[in-house]
């Protein structure tokens, strides 16, 4: 059905307003991403740091080998959004926890969730989580997340010792070739690697320490988990954005090509009623063409 040029116009109208709120949150995707990830590359290299001091405690100590409690406490952090307009990205992600949850052969591990969007897509899986937190408004909140999960983790050890407690990071990383993928990463209890003793140092200068063996192995503890949280949550808010992005991105592609529908339609809509109205005063010169003319002066009967 042939619409009306003002009805084409207003659609017009309406796909370009929409075409720059898209155009909108593109630029917003890309701004907010930045600071996100210049956070992840951070906390990246003060983990290494981190790995570096359980490689030193290691060789000093000649290595550890932590128990580890079947029947501890199983927690899973999961990062979400907050927000929509980001495709699958929760939903995706909520199926991989309801797998590794399935997969657990000790009781369903309990879950901690970052994000509305995120607690939505994990009720969908029947997966109900005991608490949910908001992600960080800006990079400078990824610490006050991070902190905060920490004091839920140590809460969760009652007092014990954190490697006794299992905790499992989920989050959304980068992939290669700009693509993304849910993953899971166990945090606790520490891979048995990080506390093997090395047969070799690699420096002249051999590694050494003053304070007490305990306390520092749970300050190292402590600041890996933090470091891990840390760089989990910047990751999650970098594919979050990126995932923003290239729906955004695919949204304007689709807004551009129906506006060029709309416009090519409006062009030959306006070419009709031109061609119409120049007909029509067309056909009416050539009537008044074609008409007798009426004399001035009738003559006067005789």
């Amino acid at each position: 059905m042939a619409q009306s040029l003002e009805a084409l116009e207003r659609h017009s109208d309406t796909l370009t307003s929409i075409r720059g709120i898209v155009h909108t949150m593109k630029t917003l995707s890309a701004i907010n991403a930045s600071p996100y990830e210049r956070a992840a590359r951070s906390i990246e290299a003060y983990h290494q740091t981190i790995l570096q001091g359980f490689a030193a405690f290691a060789y000093r100590t000649g290595g550890l080998s932590l128990q580890q409690d079947a029947s501890a406490e199983q927690l899973i952090v999961v990062f979400g959004t907050d927000h929509g307009l980001c495709g699958n990205y929760n939903e995706s992600l909520a199926q991989l926890v309801k797998q590794h949850q399935n997969a657990q052969s000790a009781g369903k591990p309990r879950l901690l969730c970052i994000g509305a969007q995120m607690q939505d897509a994990l009720t969908d899986q029947d997966l109900k989580p005991e608490a949910t937190l908001l992600p960080p408004a800006s990079a400078d909140g990824i610490g006050r997340l991070a902190g905060d999960i920490v004091s839920r983790i140590d809460a969760l050890s009652r007092g014990q010792s954190l490697s006794g407690v299992g905790v499992t990071l989920a989050f959304t990383q980068r992939g290669e070739h700009g693509t993304r993928e849910p993953v899971t990463r166990r945090l606790l209890p520490l891979e048995p690697a990080l506390l093997q003793s090395t047969k070799r140092w690699n420096s002249r200068a051999l590694p050494d320490y003053t304070m007490a063996a305990d306390a520092l192995l749970s300050s190292l503890i402590r600041s890996h988990i933090f470091a891990s949280v840390f760089r989990a949550s910047a990751e999650a808010m970098v594919t979050e954005n990126a995932a923003r992005l290239a729906l955004m991105q695919q949204a304007e592609q689709s807004v551009d090509e129906r506006i060029g529908v709309v416009t090519g339609d409006l062009r030959s809509v306006r070419q009709t009623e031109i061609t119409n109205e120049l007909m029509d005063v067309i056909i009416g010169f050539e009537a008044l063409k074609k008409k007798p003319k009426k004399p001035l002066f009738r003559p006067a009967c005789s």
